[in-house]
């Protein structure tokens, strides 16, 4: 987007999000809160403490590498819905290698479990892609499919032939090498050193979807497949490519979880962080830039909720509904710029006429 058109888009992001916010107020109130209360104690409950912020860029983290997951394949033309399964491949794959290299060099550990993440992600994600290049499945019903055996899959060996024997544990593998750790950045909080690679990846991703002949590439496939093909683009291996990249990254998400924050894989390393970073992608049209930016906004308000619940009893699943109508109105942005035009359409034959009076 360019120009004037990326100054609509944002006017109508602006407008969906102050609307939700009122929407959401609206309910507070009738719900017998004070809905001034309630905000203020959710900007509190993301940036008043080093803790509280912390643990906002952690998970606006989260969503922004699962977003840029969503829009780099979104950019070739096709649709993963299979990061959960994939973060969660990622995760116990990480895990697994991390355990059995203890006493190696985190030199040496470290990169191994990062490929380990990144290369079960992407496999995962390989399969569906070459089943929509190849055979023309329909690569949202193989991802959703795809998910629930990746995550039963892995509660089954958590639970199974990795199960720890560690006292206290139900359900977890053994817990990896302590060298291999992520170290909390602030004390308290759930932001550690692997906000250093996120924020890595996340340049990347935008460079190479945004600088690089990859990119315009991957852009041309989605935009017109057959177009790409008759030009001399290799369609199909860019799709599934972007399919591998889109998977690898949601691999890595899974493993910062566990070095970061869990020690070991646990079947609840993930709350459905891939659905909640890909409908940041989807407002964001795939823009990386628009991505990063709302994963903060989204990121301050999941925090900002939980501390809203804990202070003064407001249900946190109000940040919920707040999404649920910031979406519902980027649904109707047509008619959001429309009405726009037509103000500014009468505002302008209006000074003309004062004028001409």
């Amino acid at each position: 987007m360019k120009g004037r058109k990326l100054l609509e888009y944002l006017l109508a992001l602006a407008v969906s999000v102050l609307l939700a916010l009122i929407v959401g107020g609206v309910i507070m109130a009738l719900s017998g809160f004070d809905p001034i209360k309630g905000y203020r104690l959710m900007i509190e409950g993301a940036f008043s403490k080093p803790r509280l912020v912390g643990n906002t860029l952690a998970k606006a983290a989260t969503l922004c590498l699962t977003g840029l997951a969503t829009a780099i394949a979104a950019q070739a033309g096709i649709f993963n819905v299979g990061g959960e399964g994939q973060l969660y491949l990622g995760a116990i794959a990480s895990a697994f290698v991390g355990a059995r290299l203890t006493g190696v060099s985190p030199v040496i550990g470290i990169p191994l479990c990062l490929l380990a993440a990144m290369a079960a992600g992407g496999f995962y994600a390989w399969v569906p892609g070459m089943l929509k290049v190849r055979m023309k499945v329909d690569e949202v019903v193989t991802t959703i499919l795809l998910n629930s055996a990746a995550i039963y899959f892995c509660a089954y060996l958590a639970n199974g032939p990795l199960k720890t024997a560690e006292r206290g544990i139900n359900s977890g593998t053994d817990s990896v090498d302590p060298a291999f750790m992520f170290e909390r950045l602030i004390r308290s909080s759930n932001l550690t050193q692997s906000i250093f690679l996120s924020v890595v990846i996340a340049l990347l991703v935008w460079y190479i979807m945004r600088r690089t002949t990859a990119g315009f590439e991957m852009k041309l496939t989605g935009q017109n497949g057959r177009f790409a093909r008759y030009s001399g683009l290799k369609a199909e291996r860019l799709a599934i490519g972007s399919m591998v990249v889109s998977g690898a990254i949601c691999g890595l998400v899974g493993m910062f979880e566990v070095f970061g924050l869990h020690r070991r894989f646990i079947t609840t390393v993930s709350q459905e962080f891939y659905y909640d970073g890909m409908l940041v992608a989807m407002m964001m049209r795939y823009q990386p830039l628009g991505i990063i930016l709302m994963s903060l906004f989204f990121g301050a308000m999941k925090i900002g909720g939980t501390y809203m619940e804990a202070q003064a009893g407001i249900p946190s699943s109000l940040v919920i509904v707040i999404q649920s109508i910031i979406i519902f109105f980027m649904a109707a942005e047509d008619g959001i710029l429309q009405a726009f035009r037509g103000w500014r359409t009468r505002r302008r034959a209006a000074l003309t006429l004062t004028k001409g009076g």
